[in-house]
């Protein structure tokens, strides 16, 4: 019997496209299409990255008719050529990791060719790119979030100023930055003279009031001028951090009122607050039309295992995605879900914790509470919660098969109540 000999073994996807290799100075380029006689024709270029020579680089491409490029995601040299090229062109952004060249081979130009061999016969994956308007939420959450990282580093640093002048007030005060930890901090910053028992009956609030004494005697240090001008410098910075806070939040409720309902019905989601419904909605938009499943949003996402499987055996299959914004804030809702009275997430968390272990329990509820926003965003539907009852339920039958065959191992014949 004679078989069918098929010479093209990988097809041509796009007859005419480029390869991008970007740095931060320069970029080169490869350009691929057909001759007249239906040969493969190179053409390479090198550009500036400057404006108008990206805007150079953007007619080249439309001089050649060049439908679609690729380049790597290579930190943030990516984001200039992406800003001239979007809606000219269609641009494959590429994970550096998936696209390794031959070792032995690495110039600028034979990148950009291997980009290139690659992008024209279908064989890259690009990278999600969000719309403008989510680019620019996400960068403001983003923002926000490295400014609270800063705000708690500074926290930390005027706990530490007290310990080294054997002031105690964190002792006595839970929140320290309260309402009547501050009032005493400005005290101390503001006061250079003794501070009395009224002073401190006056600065305490609520329940603190009923430790006047005790709050007089955590501040007895050696208390100096030098700790009191850091004092004024870590007071400054943190009211300043919090004033820019505030600001990002304020700027991003405006830019998010279309998407206030949405907002409110992932807030519904036990353990989902106003600054982590607008944090999820700014990392994956308010259309998921690139990701056809909830499985394809884990995965990106890295919430779900990778395959690892060789000569028949199922390895490791640890999720490539190591560190993702996404999967930190959800991570991050997974324990605050847990603690959830009655709900369905928290007996799920601690059935898997007995059998899997903490961490992958929690990354297993991270995966479920992205499954369940996927639908929420996609169906337009809110959420109900299956309660803590619905495991028992749902295993009900198999656990008296279980409970029936112990019985009759012991001798026994279980017989079900009368109603």
């Amino acid at each position: 019997m004679a078989l069918k000999h098929d010479s093209e073994i990988v097809s041509v996807v796009h007859p005419i496209c480029c390869g991008l290799d970007v740095h931060k100075k320069e970029i080169s380029a490869c350009l691929l299409s057909n001759d007249a006689q239906g040969q493969v024709e190179t053409l390479i270029a090198e550009f500036g990255t400057f404006t108008d020579d990206l805007a150079a680089l953007r007619d080249w491409l439309k001089e050649h008719d060049c439908p679609v490029v690729a380049l790597e995601s290579t930190g943030i040299y990516w984001r200039p050529v992406h800003n001239v090229l979007e809606g000219e062109v269609q641009v494959v952004l590429v994970n550096a990791r998936h696209i390794k060249n031959v070792p032995g081979r690495k110039t600028d130009i034979a990148d950009s060719q291997w980009l290139a061999g690659l992008l024209r016969h279908g064989l890259l994956r690009g990278s999600f790119i969000p719309p403008q308007h989510v680019r620019q939420w996400r960068d403001l959450t983003r923002l926000r979030k490295s400014y609270q990282e800063s705000l708690g580093d500074f926290k930390r640093m005027t706990h530490k100023l007290f310990e080294s002048a054997n002031i105690k007030l964190g002792s006595v005060v839970a929140d320290l930055f309260g309402v009547t930890g501050r009032n005493l901090m400005n005290l101390l910053a503001t006061r250079e003279g003794e501070i009395s028992l009224e002073d401190i009956s006056q600065a305490a609030r609520a329940g603190l009031r009923q430790k006047t004494t005790e709050l007089w005697r955590s501040i007895q240090g050696f208390f100096t001028d030098h700790h009191r001008y850091q004092l004024q410098l870590l007071l400054s910075t943190i009211a300043a951090l919090e004033a820019q806070v505030a600001g990002l939040q304020e700027r991003l409720k405006e830019l998010m009122m279309e998407q206030h309902p949405l907002l409110q019905r992932l807030k519904g989601i036990p353990g989902i607050s106003d600054v982590a419904a607008a944090t999820i909605l700014a990392e994956i938009g308010h259309t998921l039309e690139t990701f056809p499943s909830s499985a394809h949003l884990a995965s990106w996402a890295g919430l779900c295992p990778g395959n690892n499987q060789s000569a028949g055996k199922r390895k490791s299959g640890h999720s490539p995605v190591r560190q993702h914004h996404l999967k930190t804030i959800l991570v991050e809702v997974a324990w605050v879900t847990v603690r959830q009275p009655g709900s369905y997430y928290k007996e799920k968390f601690h059935r898997l914790r007995s059998r899997r272990g903490t961490k992958r329990a929690i990354v297993a509820i991270a995966h479920r509470l992205l499954k369940a926003i996927y639908y929420i965003i996609k169906d337009g539907v809110g959420f109900r919660d299956l309660g803590e009852e619905y495991l028992n339920r749902k295993h009900q039958a198999s656990r008296l098969y279980v409970l029936q065959k112990q019985a009759k191992m012991l001798g026994y014949e279980l017989v079900p109540l009368a109603a």
